[in-house]
């Protein structure tokens, strides 16, 4: 190898040092609040400390490998590069909520990763808590929701870009070009946040609130300014918005620009956006008619909390339009537990299993079904349409599903029987925690400040792996272990 080259897990490490180099600024950023909100200027060293050192230490790190040839990266060791760029986000990031002396490291960690991962479950307070820390809230919801990774491709252009952003649970591209793709798709989730908080700002809400809850619905990331959240506001108007946002953030970035460009076929056709429909003349009358029976048969006020939480819940995006879950039939709590578990669209902010592959799923029941009732003898190739495209549909794609589907439940029983272990009801802890793993942010109350710190631990860990999907945590640590033993790590 030449000398002038760097290769493996020095290049790792010269590529994360970049990265904290852009997260440094990334912690910065919020500072900006401070212009509109002096008052707050003590809260400054909170940021400055962590994204200064963050920027230093950083650029220390990358100098290793600057004006270096860059070698490829080795078979599963861009999953190892993913999963450190995350964990080290949440740890640097975690530190100003740490410094203000208000949180424990248990704490911080739970909100950072709450943040980065869109789900929206908090121990703040946000009566009490500064605008420059709701507004941070936000900043690591829109990030973490976009991707670190694209966010790091966005500001450099780099040829093994699109195996990392693939590796980080995206399946799409928009451009032949990754670092184009990245600042389109940071172009098109910018202005839908800037038209969302105009028209917050025409509804009522005050522009900084109109920004953070544009933010957290584009990012189907749920922070709120308010304690209980859209509900606060009582407003038509300020609900049918959000719900937009909230749908256009559970939307593939592919779909987004075959909308942008008038591809309506392509879209409609699309699996997704059919599962989409079917799903919701299920659970939407559903959802109605059971909500009704608590407001005295007011069809009108039933129909838009019945709405809005299918709309919550399915998108991922966690936001409430009533002042507690718990007010709501059992059988609505149950409905939004399902839709937290199927999720979003693949390849957005959305969290949960995703449509696409409970769709898949159920296409596969049925073909294995009309295999069955028919001669054995007949070959049969099954297709899909995915973005307008007829696509076949391959054995290892189904086994692909079928094990993440499998791994998810799995996940989802445990994280439930631990919650269970600490007393609350079934029913209670399978919702939390669904909320949790599908990266929702709905919760029926056993997330709070005061909360237990396995209870915490076990929520942040569901959040982490329902938003890297388990495939690249454990293929990086696989790679890990595998080096280890090799003695190839240094």
């Amino acid at each position: 190898m030449n000398k002038d080259s760097v290769s493996g897990y020095k290049l790792i490490f010269g590529y994360l040092g970049l990265f904290m180099m852009v997260l440094g600024i990334i912690i910065l950023l919020p500072l900006l609040t401070i212009i509109f909100f002096p008052e707050e200027l003590d809260n400054a060293k909170y940021f400055i400390v962590p994204g200064v050192s963050s920027i230093i230490l950083g650029y220390f790190i990358h100098f290793y490998v600057l004006g270096k040839s860059k070698e490829k990266l080795e078979k599963y060791q861009d999953a190892i590069l993913v999963l450190f760029i995350w964990i080290i986000a949440i740890l640097i990031s975690s530190i100003p909520f740490l410094l203000t002396g208000e949180y424990n490291f248990t704490q911080s960690i739970f909100e950072t990763t709450s943040g980065y991962s869109t789900t929206g479950l908090s121990v703040v307070d946000v009566t009490k808590t500064p605008k420059v820390f709701l507004m941070y809230r936000s900043l690591l919801q829109f990030i973490g929701g976009v991707g670190l990774v694209l966010i790091l491709t966005s500001a450099i252009s780099d040829r093994y870009g699109m195996r990392l952003y693939s590796a980080e649970g995206h399946s799409d591209k928009l451009l032949p070009n990754l670092a184009r793709s990245a600042r389109l798709i940071l172009s098109i989730y910018t202005v839908y946040i800037i038209i969302g908080t105009i028209l917050y700002r025409v509804f009522g809400m005050t522009f900084f609130d109109g920004l953070n809850h544009s933010i957290a619905a584009v990012s189907t990331g749920g922070f709120s300014t308010k304690a209980n959240s859209i509900a606060f506001y009582n407003s038509p108007s300020i609900e049918i918005i959000t719900i937009v946002l909230m749908f256009l953030g559970n939307t593939n970035f592919v779909v987004h620009l075959f909308l942008i460009k008038g591809k309506l076929k392509n879209v409609i056709k699309h699996i997704e956006l059919k599962f989409l429909g079917i799903i919701s003349l299920i659970f939407i009358p559903i959802m109605v008619v059971f909500v009704a029976s608590n407001y005295q048969g007011n069809f009108w006020d039933a129909f838009r909390i019945g709405l809005f939480q299918f709309v919550s819940g399915i998108t991922t995006t966690g936001f409430q339009s009533v002042d507690s879950l718990l007010t709501l039939p059992n059988i609505v709590i149950f409905c939004i537990i399902i839709l937290m578990i199927i999720g979003g669209g693949i390849g957005s902010t959305a969290g949960g299993i995703k449509q696409y592959r409970v769709a898949l799923a159920i296409k596969n029941f049925y073909w294995n079904f009309k295999d069955r009732v028919t001669h054995k003898n007949v070959l049969r190739s099954n297709y899909i349409n995915k973005f307008g495209k007829v696509i076949e549909v391959k054995k290892q794609d189904l086994i692909d599903t079928n094990s993440h589907i499998t791994i998810y439940l799995l996940t989802l029983i445990i994280g439930t029987l631990i919650f269970t272990a600490y007393g609350h009801s079934l029913q209670n802890s399978l919702f939390e925690f669904a909320s949790a793993l599908g990266t929702v942010g709905l919760s029926v109350g056993i997330i709070s400040y005061n909360s237990p710190p396995l209870i915490l631990w076990t929520t942040s860990f569901g959040m982490f792996m329902g938003r890297l999907e388990f495939y690249v945590v454990f293929v990086a640590f696989a790679k890990i272990f595998m080096d280890i033993s090799k003695r190839k790590v240094l």
